[in-house]
């Protein structure tokens, strides 16, 4: 498979599109414009206006901000408490992997995103809020995927002549377990990155995540669906973005698990 140079580019180009756009583009996100009301993508605003005369591209770099920061926070601590939790639980197996398989059955017991409903109803959102409860509410998948890898390598035999030597436990794990479950790791982080976009912009656009004057695609659409009628570009552009994001990650999740499966074969 070959290496996906343009969702690689798609990737690089959002990020420095939302966290370096404003240098180049001076156009404020939140400035009120009654003359300039659904104005539709021209020269002077490239991405069109929204019902309050607000500049919709400086809206969209503006609140792509906080989605990728989002994404990018929860799927590092999801996935990296999955890789803790599946790395313990095929290490040491028996008890503490019961334990994890009552634990991950309980949390499979609710939709993730139900689960997130559930928990935000009760809690006033924020960026940090969001990560918090978008990061445990899934580290399931990556933990599942890891125990059982997890659980192969310690059935080798050279992980058995090592316990049996009495080797640090840790020192094992950080030796022989990381190198292997690396590409896991890094396939679960690009899937963990577009779901944690995905579901800020389902609670943002229900109207529980993001609040304003904060931004977000999500929230941006949110807006949009009011005058979708009359002015598209207003959930377009935006929902784009996702979209753009998403395929991207996808692309490149199917690239990692394609080098990492062909490694495997030849093992």
């Amino acid at each position: 498979m070959k290496i996906p140079y343009w969702s690689i580019f798609f990737i690089i180009f959002i990020f420095l599109f939302s966290f370096v756009g404003h240098f180049f583009y001076h156009q404020s996100p939140y400035l009120l414009n009654k003359e300039a009301i659904l104005l539709p993508p021209s020269l002077s605003h490239p991405m069109g206006t929204d019902r309050l005369g607000r500049d919709l591209l400086a809206r969209v770099m503006e609140g792509g901000k906080i989605s990728l920061i989002i994404g990018v926070e929860s799927a590092i601590i999801s996935s990296l408490i999955g890789l803790v939790v599946g790395v313990t639980a095929g290490f040491f197996g028996k008890k503490v992997d019961k334990i994890f398989v009552i634990i991950v059955d309980l949390f499979l017991t609710f939709p993730t995103f139900f689960l997130l409903l559930a928990l935000i109803s009760y809690i006033n959102a924020s960026v940090w809020v969001l990560i918090f409860v978008i990061s445990i509410t899934g580290w399931m998948t990556t933990a599942r995927m890891i125990r059982s890898e997890a659980f192969e390598i310690t059935s080798k035999p050279f992980i058995k002549i090592l316990k049996i030597a009495k080797v640090n436990k840790l020192k094992i794990i950080f030796k022989y377990y990381a190198p292997l479950l690396a590409p896991i790791f890094f396939i679960s982080f690009t899937f963990g990155v577009g779901g944690a976009i995905l579901a800020e912009s389902g609670l943002s656009f229900l109207g529980i995540g993001i609040m304003p004057p904060q931004i977000s695609w999500g929230t941006i659409i949110s807006e949009g669906k009011e005058v979708i009628d009359i002015a598209w570009w207003v959930s377009f552009f935006p929902g784009l973005m996702i979209f753009a994001v998403i395929y991207s990650l996808i692309n490149i999740s199917d690239y990692l698990q394609a080098k990492t499966n062909k490694k495997e074969s030849f093992a």
